[in-house]
């Protein structure tokens, strides 16, 4: 029969209210993946100065025997950009199969999204050559003769 109308809201509420959990998660998500992408470039940094640290003997030696500046640029981020291409390929590989695992917590996004992953793989490589650019640029500065004398 004649029923009373309650809870009356506009369509846009509705949709708001079932995405609203939906949104949180996406926005806690993006803080994560921000904080690891941050304590991934710190680490790289880390890693790289101390690999340029151990090696100042080495890098004076080539410097002495007539490596330019940019040859120990390009050594040291080759040496970075090779354990982190690794790392984006161990990465795809693993995000390839969890798909299906991140399949409902992704929200107009298909789970094997091939934008994404490229996005996301240009997103890492770029924030890896940052953090191997500048310890490079530190150790392309040392002077050769302070280098060998700090043995």
């Amino acid at each position: 029969q004649d029923q009373p109308i309650y809870n009356v809201h506009t369509y846009d509420d509705v949709v708001m209210n079932s995405l609203g959990t939906r949104r949180v998660s996406m926005q806690l998500f993006t803080v994560f993946g921000c904080a690891a992408l941050f304590l991934s470039a710190v680490g790289i940094y880390g890693v790289m100065a101390y690999s340029v640290t151990q090696r100042t003997q080495e890098i004076g030696i080539r410097m002495a025997l007539g490596a330019q500046k940019s040859d120990i640029l390009r050594l040291v981020v080759r040496q970075g950009m090779t354990l982190a291409l690794i790392g984006v390929i161990a990465g795809l590989a693993g995000a390839f199969a969890l798909t299906r695992v991140i399949a409902n917590l992704l929200f107009r996004v298909g789970a094997s999204d091939p934008l994404t992953f490229i996005a996301i793989s240009l997103l890492l490589i770029f924030v890896s050559l940052i953090a191997c650019y500048l310890p490079a640029r530190r150790a392309a500065r040392l002077n050769p003769t302070v280098a060998l004398a700090e043995n």
